[in-house]
């Protein structure tokens, strides 16, 4: 399933009220984006309980700072909200009862972009993490090339020039 995430071609988003520890911590790294609560907790405690939690540290590892992960995955205590998106573990906070709206505006900002673009620009983001600098710039420039050759950036640069919101389809 976390692969499965990565694959998808639009933004996984996690929505966090409450508590997110071992596997349900392991998802909200795998996610593209996070949105928690400012009440929200993040923990990977299985070394407290002898076993390090080593699938969720994939996660973490690749997904938050390396000293919080490894501080994370050796202490096993919870961390913040507030601590979780200075770490990198999530994108934005919200109060508990706006949660939800801040979702939707993060949501709705996304939607108003080309899907082709955002599927691309995913694909390539996940893809060009495991590369090396060199084969990276190179895959940047293929997908560049191959994204505007869409109908979509040829409307988006149209617009541009034109001092016109685009009127993608």
């Amino acid at each position: 399933m976390m692969l499965a995430i990565q694959r998808l071609p639009v933004p996984v988003i996690a929505r966090v009220q409450g508590i997110a520890t071992a596997a349900g911590c392991q998802l909200v790294a795998m996610c593209d984006l996070a949105v928690a609560s400012s009440t929200a907790k993040f923990a990977v405690g299985g070394v407290n309980l002898g076993l390090f939690c080593s699938a969720p540290g994939v996660a973490l590892s690749r997904n938050v700072l390396r000293k919080v992960a490894f501080e994370m995955l050796v202490t096993g205590e919870f961390i913040s909200a507030q601590e979780a998106k200075a770490s990198g573990l999530i994108n934005r906070v919200a109060e508990p009862d706006q949660l939800d709206a801040e979702l939707e505006k993060l949501v709705a900002t996304i939607l108003a972009k080309p899907r082709v673009a955002v599927a691309m620009g995913k694909e390539f983001f996940y893809r060009q993490g495991e590369l090396g600098i060199a084969a990276a710039y190179n895959a940047a420039s293929q997908t560049m090339a191959c994204n505007m050759m869409d109908e979509a950036a040829l409307e988006g640069v149209q617009a541009f020039i034109e001092k016109r919101p685009p009127r993608w389809r």
